[in-house]
Protein backbone atom coordinates (compact mmCIF):
# COMPACT_ATOMS: atom_id res chain seq x y z
CA UNK A 1 0.00 0.00 0.00
CA UNK A 2 1.45 3.38 -0.99
CA UNK A 3 1.88 6.07 1.61
CA UNK A 4 -0.37 9.14 1.17
CA UNK A 5 2.55 11.43 0.23
CA UNK A 6 4.01 9.16 -2.44
CA UNK A 7 2.62 8.28 -5.82
CA UNK A 8 2.91 4.86 -7.35
CA UNK A 9 4.84 4.61 -10.62
CA UNK A 10 1.56 4.26 -12.50
CA UNK A 11 0.15 7.40 -10.84
CA UNK A 12 3.37 9.30 -11.60
CA UNK A 13 3.20 8.29 -15.24
CA UNK A 14 -0.45 9.31 -15.47
CA UNK A 15 0.24 12.67 -13.81
CA UNK A 16 3.14 13.31 -16.20
CA UNK A 17 0.95 12.45 -19.20
CA UNK A 18 -1.81 14.80 -18.06
CA UNK A 19 0.70 17.60 -17.43
CA UNK A 20 2.13 17.16 -20.93
CA UNK A 21 -1.34 17.30 -22.47
CA UNK A 22 -2.15 20.49 -20.59
CA UNK A 23 1.17 22.07 -21.56
CA UNK A 24 0.54 21.17 -25.19
CA UNK A 25 -2.97 22.65 -25.07
CA UNK A 26 -1.76 25.91 -23.46
CA UNK A 27 1.21 26.32 -25.78
CA UNK A 28 1.38 29.63 -27.62
CA UNK A 29 3.10 29.71 -31.00
CA UNK A 30 6.28 31.75 -31.28
CA UNK A 31 5.73 34.92 -33.27
CA UNK A 32 8.93 35.85 -35.04
CA UNK A 33 9.44 38.90 -37.19
CA UNK A 34 10.61 38.59 -40.79
CA UNK A 35 14.01 39.89 -39.69
CA UNK A 36 14.39 37.11 -37.11
CA UNK A 37 13.23 34.50 -39.60
CA UNK A 38 15.80 35.66 -42.14
CA UNK A 39 18.57 35.60 -39.53
CA UNK A 40 17.62 32.09 -38.41
CA UNK A 41 17.45 30.87 -42.01
CA UNK A 42 20.88 32.34 -42.76
CA UNK A 43 22.41 30.78 -39.64
CA UNK A 44 20.92 27.37 -40.42
CA UNK A 45 22.32 27.56 -43.94
CA UNK A 46 25.79 28.47 -42.65
CA UNK A 47 25.71 25.70 -40.03
CA UNK A 48 24.61 23.07 -42.57
CA UNK A 49 27.26 24.27 -45.02
CA UNK A 50 29.98 24.00 -42.36
CA UNK A 51 28.80 20.49 -41.51
CA UNK A 52 28.83 19.46 -45.16
CA UNK A 53 32.30 20.90 -45.80
CA UNK A 54 33.82 19.30 -42.70
CA UNK A 55 32.70 15.74 -43.46
CA UNK A 56 36.04 14.32 -44.62
CA UNK A 57 38.28 16.30 -42.29
CA UNK A 58 40.40 14.62 -39.65
CA UNK A 59 41.44 15.69 -36.21
CA UNK A 60 40.16 15.65 -32.66
CA UNK A 61 38.86 19.18 -32.95
CA UNK A 62 36.68 18.31 -35.97
CA UNK A 63 34.52 15.79 -34.10
CA UNK A 64 33.83 18.14 -31.20
CA UNK A 65 33.15 21.08 -33.54
CA UNK A 66 30.73 19.02 -35.62
CA UNK A 67 28.97 17.88 -32.45
CA UNK A 68 28.63 21.52 -31.37
CA UNK A 69 27.11 22.43 -34.75
CA UNK A 70 24.66 19.53 -34.55
CA UNK A 71 23.67 20.58 -31.03
CA UNK A 72 23.11 24.14 -32.27
CA UNK A 73 20.79 22.87 -35.01
CA UNK A 74 18.90 20.62 -32.57
CA UNK A 75 18.39 23.44 -30.07
CA UNK A 76 17.43 26.06 -32.63
CA UNK A 77 14.13 26.82 -30.91
CA UNK A 78 15.68 27.41 -27.50
CA UNK A 79 15.42 31.02 -26.31
CA UNK A 80 19.12 31.54 -25.56
CA UNK A 81 21.02 31.47 -28.85
CA UNK A 82 24.69 32.42 -29.30
CA UNK A 83 25.51 35.96 -30.32
CA UNK A 84 27.04 36.68 -33.75
CA UNK A 85 30.68 36.48 -32.64
CA UNK A 86 30.15 33.18 -30.83
CA UNK A 87 28.22 31.79 -33.81
CA UNK A 88 31.08 32.67 -36.18
CA UNK A 89 33.50 30.81 -33.88
CA UNK A 90 31.14 27.84 -33.96
CA UNK A 91 31.07 27.86 -37.76
CA UNK A 92 34.86 28.18 -38.13
CA UNK A 93 35.76 25.62 -35.46
CA UNK A 94 35.98 22.52 -37.71
CA UNK A 95 38.39 24.27 -40.07
CA UNK A 96 40.81 25.75 -37.54
CA UNK A 97 43.21 23.40 -35.86
CA UNK A 98 43.77 24.31 -32.22
CA UNK A 99 47.26 25.55 -31.37
CA UNK A 100 49.62 22.75 -30.43
CA UNK A 101 50.57 22.48 -26.81
CA UNK A 102 54.19 23.33 -26.24
CA UNK A 103 56.09 21.27 -23.79
CA UNK A 104 58.64 22.77 -21.46
CA UNK A 105 60.97 19.78 -21.71
CA UNK A 106 64.18 21.62 -22.47
CA UNK A 107 66.53 19.43 -20.49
Amino acid sequence: MATPGKLTPLQEMEARRIAQQQAKANKTPANRSEEEKALRKERVGKAKDALARSVGMKGDHVATARAALKTYLRQLNDPNQPDDARFELLIEAPFKAPPKKRSNDRF
